[in-house]
């Protein structure tokens, strides 16, 4: 038992990391469309708070290396989770209020639809890291009778294809005007089927599979940001006039969410493939 329970909490520390990046992305993005929106509502401070809060949870338990949950972290990850629902709510009545309602115009120029709903990943998957630590003294932990490992990428998968439909609106709103932009939307549904594949199959080969997509996805959500920096540059003003060309776009803090997504599928893959090692 002790030989394998440092591959498990590594495991779940990775489930930390990943959050933490969700928590990271939703914090500087929030932070800037909430500025740009001039909080005119105060519950727009509402995310930054528990996105922060998430941050700082999620970095302490990637550097946690004791087995048993933390039940501060649990609390705020549920927190960030509830958070994020209040705030998809809140962007779903943002954009049902505007003349034209449910109309292309505004799902491009309201709040983002989707964008709360990465709060939520965030303190799901966060949770999900608490309760994989105990998976180093109890190897059955499930969650409405589906083994966490497998639900955990299950919920990544799930992810991946949510954060793809908000690239592909946002992506289709620029017109696809450079070729990369094509990325987004045909490298992390690869990645997040193959994941989900691997969910319900115990075929190394899937894994395998699944491993190198999800690597290149969490590369592609680094790269994203540079590219995002460049595209900020084409502004008129590029850099010089950054404090009204960051808020105009493109959203630097969007991509990483493919890299935190792909980090919390790479280590729910890990904990399938022990737990199935040791059964």
């Amino acid at each position: 038992m002790s030989e394998r329970a440092p591959p498990i909490g590594a495991a779940a520390r990775q489930l930390n990391l990943g959050a933490a990046l969700l928590a990271l992305a939703v914090l500087a993005d929030s932070a800037v469309e909430h500025y740009r929106g001039s909080f005119h509502n105060r519950a727009m401070y509402a995310p930054l708070a528990s996105a922060a809060l998430a941050l700082g949870g999620s970095l302490h338990g990637t550097l946690d290396r004791r087995t048993a949950p933390h039940p501060l972290r649990d609390a705020i990850y549920g927190l960030a989770a509830v958070t994020g629902l209040v705030g998809l709510g809140f962007h779903t009545y943002n954009i049902s209020k505007r003349p034209g309602g449910w109309s292309w115009l505004n799902l491009f120029y309201a709040a983002p639809i989707g964008a709360p709903f990465a709060l939520t990943l965030a303190g799901f998957l966060g949770r999900g890291a608490e309760k994989a630590r105990a998976l180093e003294r109890a190897r059955a932990a499930a969650v409405l009778g589906v083994p966490l490992p497998r639900l955990l990428a299950a919920v990544s998968a799930a992810g991946l294809i949510g954060t793809v439909g908000e690239a592909a609106l946002l992506h289709f709103r620029g017109a696809y005007h450079n070729p990369a932009m094509v990325l987004p939307v045909s490298v992390p549904p690869v990645a997040a089927a193959l994941l989900g594949a691997a969910a319900v199959s115990p075929r190394r080969g899937t894994h395998r599979l699944a491993r190198w997509w999800l690597r290149l996805t969490a590369f592609l959500g680094f790269a994203g940001v540079g590219l995002h920096a460049y595209g900020v540059s084409r502004n008129m003003g590029g850099w010089r006039n950054w404090s009204q060309n960051v808020l105009n776009g493109p959203p630097l803090p969007a991509p990483p969410s493919f890299t935190g997504l792909a980090v919390t599928g790479l280590a729910a893959l890990r904990l399938i493939e022990e737990i199935e090692r040791v059964v």
